[in-house]
C-alpha cells in the first residue's frame, strides 16, 4: 500500500495538489490550512478557549428537558426548532465562558473543600436532612452528569455567582437619588375624570352594512372544523393483577435493599492548605504543633475555629456532619474509619492539604426487617414487571395498529375496548382532546385524508393510546342570516366607541382652549374628583392612573392640565389634573429609606452586571464553527 502511494505521488494529479498546498501554505500558513481539522470537535472558541460539540449537545439536551418539564403534557417534540435550540444553547455557553474568564481575571476562586461543603449541604442530595451518596448519584445521573462533571458545573456556577455578587455588590446609590425616588414614589395628585360613554343609542346598522361586513370578512364566518375519534387505550394499572412475585424474588430484592445501608460517621477536621505561601512540610508541621496542643488539653473545636482553612466547617468547630462511605477523599476516609469515637488522627494528607480528623460519633445502619419491607418490596417488584409488560404490550399495539386498516384487529388481539371521543375542534377539548399529541394526530393529513391509525401516543407516563378519525366535519360557510346578530353587535360596538372618541377629543380640545363643559353640548355630565391619589390608588382604572402620573404639572392652581384616553371598554375618559402634592421630608421613615436604598441598589447592581456582560462580549474574540 505504501508503495502504491509512492508510485501515485509521481503523477500529474498529485503534483497539482502538492502545488496548491504549497501556495496555500505560503499565503495563509499551515495553521489556517488545518484549522478545520483541529476545530472539528469544537462548537465555538471564546478568547482562545474552546467550547466542545459535546458540551453544546449536553446544553441543548438540558434545555429540551427543561421545556419538557415546564410544558408537561403540552410538550411537543415536533415543535422544537433544532437550529434555534442549538443557537440558544451555544449563546448560553459562550456567555458562561465569558463570565468564567471574567471571574478568573478578577481573582475569584473556589477551593475543593468549599465545593465539598456546597455538595454536602445541597438539599437535593440529602435524605432526612443528611447527605446521602446514593441520592447524590441518582440525582446527577438523572440530570445526565458524572460526579466530576457535576463538580465542574457547580464550581462554575459558584464562580459566576461570586462574580455577579462582586459586580452588583459594588453598585451604590446616592442619598440624592434615594430622596428623588422617594419623592416621586410618595407624590400624590389631585385630579378629576369625566367619562364619555360609548353608547349605542341613536346608532343604526343597516342590513346593507351587515352584508358588506360579511362579504369583507367571509373567512371569519365558517362552521368549526371538528373530528370525532375512536381509540384504544392501554393503562399500566391494568397490568398489576396480571403479574406475580415469588418468595425467592422478594428475598433477593430484600438483600439488595439492605446492602446499600451503611453506618454514618460524624467527622470534624482541622485543615491546613498547601499553596504558594505554605509548603507541604510547613503545613504538616503546623498540624503536628496543633496536635501537641490537643495532647496538652486544648479543645479541638476551638483550635478548628482558630486554624482551619475550611470556611464551611471552621465556624462550627470543624464539624462536617454525618456522612457515609464514598463522600470524602480516600485518604481522609481511610483515616476516619480507623478511628474510635473521640479519637483524633495523626496528620493526614489529602488532595486539599493536611488534616487532623476527629471522630465525633457513629450512627449504625438501621436495617429494617423483611416483614416491615415486604409490602414495599412486593409493590416495587410488581412495578418492575408491570413496566416491562406494559412496554411489551405497547409495542404489540403499535405494530398491530400499523398493520391494520382500523382498530378492530388491535382491539381483538389485545382484548381492548374501542372507545369514542366527543366531537372537538383544533382548539381541543376535555379529556382525550386536551392532549396536544392527540390534537396533532387527529388533524394530521395521514389521519384525515388517508384514514390511517395513529402512532402510539403517550397521554402520560402510565397511559398510551392509538386513535383514528371516525367523523370529520369540514368547515362550511355559515349563511349571513345565522351570524347577522353577531355582526350587528360588533358594528354597534365599533361605531359607539368611535363616536365616544370623536366626542371626547372635541371636548378635550375645547377644555384646552379654556372653555368649560357648560360651553359644550355635554352639560349633563359632571367631573368625578379624586384627591391625593397615589400611584397605586384603588378604585381608579390602572390605565387612567398611569395617564394621570404622566401628565405635566399644572402651570398654576387655577389652570389645570387636561388629557384624555380611549379605554379598553370603548369609552373615552377626560382627565383634569388639578395639582401635584409633594411629600414632606417627615413622610419618609428610616425604614422607608432603607427599603428604597435596597431596591435602587439591587436595580443598579443588575444594570451594572448587564453592562459588564455586554462589555465582555464587545471586547471578546468569539468564533462559531
Amino acid at each position: 500500500m505504501l508503495q502504491n502511494i509512492r508510485d501515485n505521488s509521481q503523477g500529474w494529479i498529485a503534483k497539482t495538489i502538492i502545488g496548491l498546498m504549497v501556495v496555500l501554505m505560503a499565503l495563509f500558513g499551515v495553521d489556517q490550512i488545518f484549522q478545520s481539522v483541529s476545530n472539528s470537535q469544537d462548537a465555538a472558541e471564546v478568547n482562545g478557549e474552546a467550547i466542545s460539540l459535546n458540551a453544546l449537545a449536553q446544553a441543548a439536551d438540558m434545555q429540551r428537558r427543561q421545556l419538557q418539564q415546564q410544558l408537561g403534557n403540552q410538550f411537543d417534540e415536533s415543535m422544537i426548532n433544532e437550529k434555534l435550540l442549538r443557537d440558544s444553547a451555544l449563546n448560553g455557553l459562550i456567555e458562561r465562558q465569558l463570565l468564567l474568564q471574567g471571574a478568573a481575571d478578577s481573582g475569584f476562586a473556589l477551593s475543593e473543600v468549599a465545593l465539598d461543603q456546597v455538595i454536602l449541604q445541597e438539599p437535593a442530595f440529602q435524605v432526612d436532612g443528611k447527605f446521602n451518596a446514593d441520592r447524590f448519584d441518582m440525582v446527577i445521573r438523572q440530570a445526565g452528569y458524572t460526579r466530576q462533571q457535576i463538580r465542574d458545573r457547580l464550581r462554575a456556577d459558584m464562580l459566576v455567582m461570586q462574580l455577579q455578587a462582586g459586580v452588583a455588590g459594588s453598585s451604590f446609590v446616592t442619598d440624592a437619588e434615594i430622596a428623588e425616588f422617594a419623592r416621586l414614589e410618595k407624590q400624590t395628585r389631585d385630579f378629576a375624570i369625566l367619562t364619555v360613554k360609548a353608547s349605542t343609542e341613536g346608532i343604526t346598522v343597516s342590513d346593507a352594512d351587515i352584508n358588506t361586513f360579511y362579504d369583507q370578512h367571509a373567512a371569519e364566518f365558517l362552521s368549526p372544523e371538528q373530528v370525532q375519534l375512536e381509540y384504544v387505550e392501554l393503562k399500566k394499572a391494568d397490568f398489576f393483577d396480571q403479574v406475580e412475585v415469588s418468595a425467592e424474588e422478594l428475598q433477593s430484592q430484600y438483600q439488595k435493599e439492605i446492602a446499600g445501608l451503611a453506618e454514618q460517621r460524624q467527622a470534624a477536621h482541622i485543615l491546613i492548605e498547601v499553596d504558594d505561601k505554605v509548603t507541604d512540610e510547613q503545613a504538616r508541621q503546623k498540624l503536628v504543633d496543633i496536635q501537641q496542643r490537643l495532647t496538652n488539653g486544648a479543645d479541638f473545636s476551638a483550635l478548628a475555629k482558630e486554624f482551619s482553612a475550611d470556611p464551611g466547617s471552621a465556624n462550627s468547630g470543624g464539624d462536617l456532619g454525618y456522612a457515609g462511605p464514598g463522600v470524602y477523599d480516600p485518604a481522609f476516609e481511610e483515616a476516619l474509619y480507623a478511628l474510635k469515637p473521640g479519637e483524633v488522627s495523626a496528620p493526614v494528607r489529602s488532595a486539599y492539604g493536611w488534616h487532623l480528623i476527629k471522630l465525633l460519633g457513629v450512627q449504625a445502619a438501621d436495617i429494617p426487617s423483611f416483614d416491615s419491607l415486604k409490602e414495599k418490596l412486593t409493590k416495587d417488584l410488581k412495578a418492575e414487571k408491570v413496566e416491562q409488560r406494559f412496554v411489551e404490550v405497547s409495542k404489540e399495539l403499535e405494530d398491530s395498529a400499523f398493520e391494520s386498516a382500523d382498530l378492530t384487529q388491535p382491539a381483538q388481539e389485545l382484548g381492548l375496548d374501542i372507545k369514542l371521543s366527543e366531537l372537538f375542534g383544533r382548539e381541543g377539548g376535555p379529556g382525550l382532546a386536551a392532549n396536544r399529541q392527540v390534537l396533532l394526530a387527529a388533524f394530521s393529513e395521514e389521519l384525515l385524508e388517508n384514514a390511517a391509525n395513529s402512532q402510539l401516543i403517550e397521554l402520560d407516563a402510565d397511559t398510551v393510546v392509538v386513535v383514528r378519525v371516525k367523523v370529520h366535519n369540514k368547515p362550511e360557510q355559515l349563511p349571513v342570516e345565522s351570524v347577522a346578530s353577531v355582526i350587528r353587535d360588533q358594528l354597534l360596538t365599533q361605531r359607539a366607541a368611535a363616536a365616544a372618541v370623536q366626542k371626547g377629543e372635541q371636548l378635550l380640545a375645547a377644555l384646552r382652549e379654556g372653555k368649560t363643559l357648560a360651553d359644550s353640548s355635554a352639560t349633563d355630565q359632571t367631573w368625578a374628583v379624586v384627591e391625593a391619589a397615589s400611584r397605586n390608588q384603588e378604585n381608579v382604572a390602572p390605565e387612567v392612573l398611569q395617564a394621570v402620573f404622566r401628565m405635566p404639572k399644572p402651570g398654576a392652581e387655577d389652570k389645570p392640565s387636561f388629557s384624555g384616553i380611549a379605554t379598553r371598554n370603548g369609552d373615552f375618559t377626560l382627565i383634569r389634573l388639578n395639582g401635584v402634592n409633594e411629600p414632606q421630608a417627615t413622610a419618609f421613615s428610616d425604614e422607608d429609606r432603607a427599603t428604597y436604598r435596597r431596591f435602587l441598589s439591587s436595580r443598579s447592581g443588575q444594570q451594572d452586571f448587564a453592562a459588564y456582560r455586554r462589555q465582555l462580549q464587545e471586547h471578546a474574540e468569539i468564533e462559531r464553527f
